[in-house]
C-alpha cells in the first residue's frame, strides 16, 4: 500500500480538494447509465481521506434511481470532481474521486494503475462486464 496525497481540481478552479489516495490499490470503470454517459474512472476512499480545500459554494450535485450516491460537480465550467455516498455493500460511506481531476497524478502512476470494469448495468458489482471496450 502506498498512500500519496494527491491534489485536484475542477478545469476553472472553483473547486479545489485534496485526498489520500493509493492508485495501486486499484481504479473503478463501471458501465452502467451514469458512468458511461460521463466516462467515469474513478478511485473509492473513505470520506477521512477527502479534504475539500475550496469551493463548496460552487459545487452542486445529480443523483439518480436509489440516491445512494451525490455526483458532484462545478456549477462554474460543469465538471464532475467526486462523489459522496453511502452504499453498505462496499463498505458504507465513500467518496468517489474522478481520476481526471487529479492535478499532479504522475503518467505512470495512471498508466500502472489497475482498474476494475464493474457490471452496474446489470446490478452485477461483484464481477466484471463482459464487454468493457466501449468503457
Amino acid at each position: 500500500m502506498s498512500l500519496k496525497k494527491y491534489s485536484g481540481s475542477c478545469h476553472c478552479g472553483a473547486v479545489r480538494y485534496e485526498a489520500d489516495l493509493d492508485l495501486s490499490a486499484g481504479t473503478g470503470r463501471c458501465n452502467c447509465s451514469f458512468c458511461r454517459k460521463v466516462r467515469n474512472w474513478s478511485i473509492i476512499v473513505k470520506p477521512e481521506s477527502f479534504r475539500l480545500l475550496s469551493g463548496e459554494d460552487s459545487l452542486n450535485f445529480y443523483e439518480f434511481n436509489t440516491k445512494s450516491s451525490k455526483h458532484h460537480f462545478c456549477r462554474n465550467c460543469g465538471v464532475r470532481t467526486f462523489s459522496k455516498g453511502y452504499i453498505e455493500e462496499i463498505g458504507g460511506a465513500f467518496i468517489s474521486v474522478a481520476i481526471s481531476t487529479l492535478d499532479n497524478a504522475d503518467l505512470n502512476e495512471l498508466i500502472e494503475a489497475p482498474v476494475w470494469y464493474a457490471d452496474g448495468l446489470n446490478n452485477n458489482w461483484h464481477n466484471q462486464s463482459v464487454e468493457i471496450r466501449h468503457l
